[in-house]
């Protein structure tokens, strides 16, 4: 790997003059620094550098960022009309489209993944989401009902139900996808009337105080959207604050179980998609070269860093022996290196923490008794840059098994049993995803019915799209985003019945 200097020297001109002084918080319109006067310091995972500074908001921001947000919600966004909030949102994707280059070198930057990836996937699903939510804010609908009353007799009466916005919502999203996390929080909250109180990751604020600006710039009424950044502080004051009426929340299960205790004392409204430990099950019949390549990409895509990373993989084993030689090779073919290099295939772990706790898990898995088949082990130089693993002979009592890595690091088990594998992928606390490979149309159905996870693909694995529900079973959270059903999340049913 080439040495790496200073990245910012690599931006565009927008890019660059973004990051080239510190960065305040959008409270009720307004870029402010936290009330302590205390900050963040921003650095690439690339180099270690300094990227630039955010303010470390406290319970105080938080309090301010709430009550601009009720202001907004109870005067004048509740008076702005169902294609209003449309247009506003086909505005703010048309604007990000025309920024795209300018959000993916700074995602790049901020977080460390592929600048290919930031381009033309992440932004890509950002802006398509943007537009799908938007048109949900003119079909938000209720329906009409014709109850009995039979111990009213002489008197017909009528009932119909409401769909309207659940209130203010504190949304608090994680370092691995910071832009499309962003939006599909956000974007359906607007659609159904909802206004926003955001908390981006600690490590990767940047393009969601960019997405400020061009909400300011679109023409949200103030206080609509508010982005308080800062470490845990800001988002325990959401999840605690009484007049926050709801929490939505992507991140970690033990941070989504504290987060269902202390909501309790105020009762409200959740939605947690939290984390997995996605079964990849390869039958006999499946075709290898795909398998393989399907396989490589569930665990290694986005550098392992992916709640539904296809971190389990189970092979029938007249093909087990072929699929480890071809994803040993795929492991140990990979270039690492920086998001900007086009030469790279994986960047940096997105923090030295992350790289740490990566770390911790390799060793573990090579003392448990895993066959380390390929890759593995830091890269010489600034950042924290790690090779992608393969473990072959791995066993449910390893730690590497039963536990989410959120790394590239893969662990394969063979199996002789249908049943017996349909047992082992189901053995999980987690149910995010899942993917079966298979030529065999029955045996396909068969898996998706009985694998206990939210979302399954079959000859596929990953795969998004704004049509299509996502969330979990289990302790991988529950509620569902994208879709139809993430309006479920931010509106309530109210129930009217009336005598004709």
């Amino acid at each position: 790997m080439t040495q790496i200097t200073d990245q910012k020297t690599l931006l565009s001109e927008a890019a660059r003059e973004f990051v080239s002084a510190p960065k305040g918080m959008l409270i009720d319109g307004a870029w402010c620094d936290a009330q302590s006067g205390r900050t963040i310091s921003v650095t690439d995972p690339a180099t270690g550098l300094e990227i630039t500074t955010v303010p470390a908001g406290g319970s105080a921001d938080v309090d301010k960022a709430v009550a601009a947000a009720r202001r907004a919600f109870e005067g004048e966004w509740a008076r702005v009309r169902p294609v209003q909030r449309e247009r506003l949102l086909l505005r703010l994707a048309d604007m990000l489209e025309e920024r795209a280059d300018e959000f993916a070198e700074l995602e790049t930057l901020d977080n460390g993944k592929i600048l290919m990836m930031s381009r033309h996937a992440d932004l890509n699903l950002g802006i398509d989401s943007l537009r799908y939510m938007a048109g949900w804010a003119t079909k938000i609908e209720g329906t009409t009902i014709s109850p009995s009353f039979a111990y009213v007799p002489d008197v017909q009466f009528a009932s119909y139900t409401l769909r309207e916005p659940v209130g203010v919502v504190g949304q608090i999203i994680p370092w691995n996808f910071p832009l499309v996390m962003a939006i599909w929080k956000i974007a359906p909250a607007l659609a159904a009337g909802c206004t926003v109180v955001l908390k981006p990751a600690e490590d990767t604020p940047l393009t969601a105080l960019r997405l400020g600006q061009l909400i300011c710039e679109a023409g949200f009424p103030d206080g609509v959207v508010n982005i308080v950044t800062g470490d845990a502080e800001p988002g325990q004051a959401l999840v605690d604050h009484p007049d926050v009426d709801k929490i939505a929340f992507t991140g970690s299960t033990e941070v989504g179980k504290i987060i269902q205790q202390r909501a309790a004392g105020t009762m409200k409204r959740l939605s947690l998609e939290l984390g997995g430990k996605s079964p990849v099950i390869v039958l006999k019949d499946a075709d290898v070269n795909m398998a393989i390549e399907g396989a490589a990409q569930a665990v290694f895509f986005n550098h392992g860093q992916v709640c539904t990373a296809g971190s389990r993989l189970f092979v029938e084993r007249p093909l087990y022996d072929a699929v480890i030689d071809g994803l040993a090779q795929a492991a140990q073919s990979f270039t690492v290196g920086s998001g900007f290099d086009p030469a790279s295939q994986m960047g940096p772990l997105v923090s030295a923490t992350q790289h740490q706790r990566v770390q911790a898990y390799l060793d573990k898995g090579t003392s448990e008794g895993g066959r380390l088949v390929a890759g593995g082990g830091s890269v010489d130089g600034p950042g924290h840059f790690m090779r992608p693993a393969v473990f072959a002979d791995v066993t449910e009592q390893m730690t590497i098994y039963r536990e989410e890595i959120f790394g590239p690091i893969l662990a394969a088990t063979p199996f002789d049993d249908l049943d017996e594998v349909t047992r082992m992928a189901n053995d999980s606390s987690y149910g995010l995803g899942a993917s079966v490979w298979t030529g065999n149309l029955h045996l396909a159905n068969r898996f998706v019915r009985s694998l206990k996870a939210g979302n399954v693909w079959v000859n596929a694995h990953n795969l998004l799209d704004p049509a299509v529900p996502f969330g979990g079973y289990k302790m991988s959270g529950y509620g569902r985003e994208l879709g139809h059903a993430v309006q479920n999340l931010y509106t309530e049913s109210k129930s009217v019945t009336m005598p004709l």
